[in-house]
């Protein structure tokens, strides 16, 4: 199935419930009806999972890795807000540029819970089980997420979200009916667009940037200069500026352009040789 028919959104009351319970079809997103869409589960088991505050966020940090995983694995894309306080661009666009982004990387499916933007919070226990479910029912290896030292709040607050769901979800009796305990293997934390990390992990991505290049495009409410009021976002050195960064990460390992990451935790040795084999080997 397309990554765009996978978008899945809703809202519900209590904290489990509101996780089990985002469910609203990436149809109903394009004019196709208001209908109910698939349960949760539906986002289906993946080994990768990278997760973002907004639509965009994760093709910003590491949507060339995202791209040249993609090769080698199953990768899914979880948006934690629709990016509904954006100063350009309605939910409901952004959503279909996020459908698009997906295809261009290639991965295997995306999904968004339709946490408030603007007020994620580490604390928040529905939101933490919102994102303890997404991770029970998608069994990733491997989580990507924000660096808990980016500049913009709603990152920091979802790095934090992130690596406590990513705890809890491991432990059987918290929320239990939310399914069977798992905990990812590896957390890789990405750089925000106006941060500079010093990487315990460099990734190659020459060969993808191009996939990264389309997938940010999809997003012309955010970038282009044409879509609407100026922003710091549309100007032509915000892109610049992210490719400057990709291509200084690159020169790090002798290559034309990388992607870094923090470790949150040990590197697992093993755990790196499968992320980063060959999809012939």
């Amino acid at each position: 199935m397309r990554a765009r028919d996978e978008i899945t959104r809703s809202q519900s009351d209590s904290p489990t419930g509101e996780a089990l319970g985002r469910v609203k079809s990436a149809n109903s997103l394009r004019g196709r009806g208001e209908g109910e869409g698939p349960p949760l589960s539906k986002m289906a088991a993946c080994d990768v999972l990278a997760l973002g505050a907004h639509p965009d966020d994760v093709e910003l940090g590491c949507g060339g890795t995202l791209a040249f995983l993609a090769r080698r694995h199953r990768v899914g894309i979880l948006d934690l807000t629709a990016g509904e306080l954006a100063t350009r661009g309605t939910p409901e666009r952004r959503a279909r540029e996020a459908a698009d982004a997906a295809g261009a990387l290639g991965v295997a499916w995306r999904a968004c819970l339709s946490l408030p933007d603007g007020a994620l919070r580490g604390d928040d226990e529905a939101q933490a089980a919102a994102v303890v479910a997404a991770l029970r029912a998608t069994t990733p290896r491997v989580l990507l997420l924000p660096h808990a030292d980016d500049p913009h709040p709603d990152h920091a607050a979802a790095a934090a979200l992130a690596r406590r769901a990513a705890f809890l979800a491991g432990v059987a009796r918290w929320h239990a009916e939310s399914g069977a305990p798992h905990r990812p293997r590896l957390l890789l934390a990405y750089p925000g667009p106006r941060q500079l990390l010093r990487p315990d992990l460099a990734v190659d991505v020459t060969a993808t940037y191009g996939a990264k290049r389309a997938a940010l495009a999809a997003y012309a409410s955010q970038f282009s200069p044409a879509e609407g009021a100026a922003t710091h976002l549309s100007t032509a050195y915000y892109m610049a500026a992210v490719e400057g960064r990709d291509r200084a990460v690159g020169n790090t390992i002798a290559c034309e352009l990388g992607e870094g990451f923090m470790a949150l935790g040990p590197l697992p040795g093993g755990e790196l040789a499968w992320l980063l084999a060959r999809s012939d080997a």
